[in-house]
């Protein structure tokens, strides 16, 4: 059970500077007023009215704050307070300060595949922790995968975001149409029954795009991109992976299946050649192979440039909604009583988004 401290977190924390905001709250700098530690302060808006769509539901604010508290691993993001107020909650967490994995590895001139597998090996490593307490992550991509800081020359890898995350419960049958649409398994299209292997299916599009700097599935629209992965429409062009072991080739390949039964799971990932190496080949196969440098920091690019696109577009929206609301002289009063929120341009819901594509069809 999610424990939520009554008292206000300003007579604990300092509250410093905003690292980020979303649609719902920011996350900002705190400073713990007894230790002088720095850990960073998630304030989320919490619904006043049922039916409002401006605020968090405080339910799932609860779950998040529940799974946080069952998956304590080094490289997955700490919880350590919960304070709740009248309007809002604040998650008091570890402080993760190194930036996303993708924009350190964009900085270097080159990386082997051996390197990259040291951050992969992490990252498997977490999600299978998660994995073996019946929790999926749901919304695994490049930015939800951050290092711990920028200082260590081998800095640790923190998952975080669990906002979409769901803990299974034994003969649960859970189904989700949210996630980002290119990092989504079929199953999530299809809206079929869900389990951990959909992180799996994420995994295999990450490392993809770690390799290549292309994703596998992205099309010119979303519906495209979920048509792509209905297909199982993508290819290792000689182009992009010219530089790619065939040891990690097959590992992709083993967790881009549509049948999620048939994928590898995350303890699996951590027994292939590709990640520990049996012979003296495989390690000189790993160790002549590297990642597309060129493509990857381009793709890195286009993937910030349409985050600030969109970060943009949601102030527009926002700014022409007041405005709207302003000028309306007679709102209906479900309106006046519930107040909209922008849709978000990264996590569509795939359900949405499957509308669109047999309207189109």
């Amino acid at each position: 059970m999610a424990v939520f401290k009554p008292e206000n977190v300003e007579d604990f924390y300092e509250i410093g500077e905003v690292l980020g905001s979303g649609h719902f709250g920011q996350v900002r700098q705190v400073r713990e007023r007894a230790s002088g530690t720095c850990w960073a302060g998630k304030f989320l808006k919490i619904r006043k009215i049922a039916c409002s769509r401006l605020g968090l539901d405080r339910s799932s604010v609860e779950r998040e704050v529940e799974i946080l508290q069952a998956v304590q691993h080094p490289n997955i993001v700490a919880l350590k307070d919960v304070f709740e107020s009248r309007a809002e909650v604040v998650l008091i967490l570890e402080l993760v300060s190194g930036g996303e994995l993708f924009d350190f590895i964009a900085e270097k001139e080159n990386l082997l595949e051996s390197e990259a597998i040291e951050f992969m090996k992490q990252i498997l490593e977490g999600l299978g922790f998660m994995h073996s307490r019946n929790i999926a992550h749901f919304d695994l991509k490049p930015e939800n995968i951050m290092l711990s800081d920028k200082v260590s020359p081998h800095p640790n890898i923190k998952l975080i975001d669990f906002g979409l995350a769901h803990r299974f419960h034994q003969g649960e049958e859970y189904r989700s149409t949210s996630g980002t649409p290119q990092y989504i398994a079929p199953e999530v299209i299809d809206s079929e029954p869900l389990s951990t292997a959909a992180d799996m299916w994420s995994i295999g599009v990450i490392t993809y795009i770690l390799l290549s700097g292309l994703s596998p599935f992205q099309g010119e629209t979303d519906e495209e991109t979920l048509r792509n992965i209905i297909a199982m429409n993508y290819e290792f062009d000689a182009r992009y992976f010219s530089m790619t072991s065939s040891m990690a080739k097959d590992f992709i390949q083993k967790l881009l299946v549509k049948n999620p039964i048939d994928r590898m799971t995350a303890e699996e990932c951590l027994l292939h050649p590709w990640i520990k190496p049996i012979t003296r080949i495989q390690v000189a196969k790993r160790n002549r192979s590297s990642i597309n440098m060129k493509n990857f920091k381009k793709f890195n690019a286009r993937r910030k440039w349409k985050m600030s696109f969109n970060m943009v577009l949601m102030c527009n929206r926002l700014v022409q909604l007041k405005v709207l609301c302003k000028g309306s002289s007679d709102p209906d009063p479900l309106q006046r009583q519930c107040e909209s929120d922008v849709e978000d341009t990264e996590t569509k819901p795939a359900s949405l988004l499957r509308r669109r594509l047999s309207s189109s069809s």
